[in-house]
């Protein structure tokens, strides 16, 4: 009797180890590593915002990097403006369906750290070792 064929994802490889793979992965480490993009999509996910209120959500970004970031981050769909004309016009941003489909990876990511990485600042190196090592 033949093995039933479970059919793959266009564009997918079998084995998530394959070559394949490796450019998409490089491209969610290099939208991660960027500083700051994790913090801005996480204070997005708590709902839509204007830009005061996204800099209050991640204390420490300046003016000036939290528009360079909402910009790259709009441009590569993570996230969508709404332009409401008032008698002041005021920017929203929210996460778009590919910056909410995102939380689900970054979720993962956060619970992995809160359970994997200490908590203090200084690095795994910089502490001392435990007790009979």
């Amino acid at each position: 009797m033949p093995t039933p064929q479970h059919p793959q994802p266009a564009g997918r490889s079998e084995h998530p180890q394959s070559a394949d793979t490796s450019p998409a992965i490089a491209r969610a480490f290099t939208l991660l590593s960027r500083r700051w993009n994790g913090l801005v999509l996480m204070a997005l996910a708590k709902g839509p915002a204007d830009f005061a209120q996204i800099r209050e959500r991640v204390p420490g970004i300046s003016d000036r990097m939290l528009a360079q970031r909402l910009q790259e981050l709009t441009a590569i769909d993570l996230v969508v403006q709404d332009v409401r004309p008032r008698l002041s016009s005021r920017t929203r941003y929210a996460l778009s369906a590919h910056g909410k489909a995102f939380l689900i990876p970054l979720a993962v990511l956060f619970l992995w750290a809160e359970d994997h990485l200490p908590a203090s600042s200084s690095s795994p190196s910089d502490q001392p070792a435990p007790p009979g090592h």
